[in-house]
């Protein structure tokens, strides 16, 4: 029988959007009893630049994810390094429930000793710093390195790639020789096309952080494991109204 994952990018996406945040999953990493489906979340278009959009994010994924259940969805992936919404649907669900940054950074120290992230915009330090402190890995953080090139939630790096994709070589080049960095890992699932550049041009491993994340998905499908539920109690009420419009 197949299953369904639920793709929960953090903001709208247009048909045009929809198109670019779906080619990060290639044909060829998809299998045939896996059903994939992205969705939007959310009624405005923010670029987490602040504390106040990544409350926003935070409520737009939880909403988009309350339902995936009830909607026959056997688990959810956040498509987001900030890893938006994903303590409360854990707490909210009992399928499995995964994002980005939690797998990738993960996933890097299962590879190396110390991993770089690697990103468009130094305003974004402040997700990873959060969810590394969350995860208990700041031990493992080599550094934070940015190319200080303003996101484009519409375009992603279509179009820039000529001058994005050097930036990003050369940061990720100083992110190792300079900060001993033996691992790589994309600090947005929007940058997911400069990956195979990267990972051909760079001596380490280069991790794109949302297909880690669906993969990890089909693993604990596989092997019909979710998270704890001693770790993310079920709420006792179901306030789900809060979410309404």
């Amino acid at each position: 029988m197949s299953k369904r994952i639920k793709m929960i990018f953090p903001v709208p996406m247009s048909d045009a959007t929809r198109a670019l945040v779906q080619s990060q999953l290639p044909l060829a990493l998809q299998r045939p009893d896996i059903e994939v489906s992205f969705v939007g979340a959310g009624q405005v278009m923010t670029l987490a630049d602040s504390y106040y959009d990544m409350a926003l994010m935070e409520m737009a994924v939880i909403e988009a994810g309350i339902r995936a259940e009830e909607e026959g969805f056997d688990a959810v992936c956040i498509n987001t390094v900030s890893d938006s919404g994903l303590a409360a649907l854990r707490s909210r669900l009992s399928i499995p429930v995964l994002a980005p940054g939690l797998a990738a950074f993960h996933t890097a120290c299962m590879l190396g000793q110390r991993f770089s992230v690697l990103t468009m915009w130094s305003r974004w330090y402040p997700l990873y710093r959060k969810t590394l402190r969350e995860y208990g890995l700041e031990a493992r953080l080599a550094s934070i390195r940015s190319i200080d090139v303003r996101p484009d939630t519409e375009a992603l790096l279509q179009g820039k790639e000529e001058v994005v994709f050097g930036k990003l070589l050369a940061a990720a080049r100083l992110a190792i020789e300079e900060d001993g960095a033996d691992v790589i890992v994309l600090g947005s699932t929007t940058m997911h096309q400069a990956h195979a550049y990267l990972a051909e041009h760079l001596p380490v491993p280069v991790l794109n952080p949302g297909v880690i994340a669906y993969k990890q998905c089909e693993l604990l499908l596989d092997l019909g494991l979710s998270h704890s539920k001693a770790a993310y109690p079920n709420p006792e009420q179901n306030k789900d109204a809060a979410f309404t419009h």
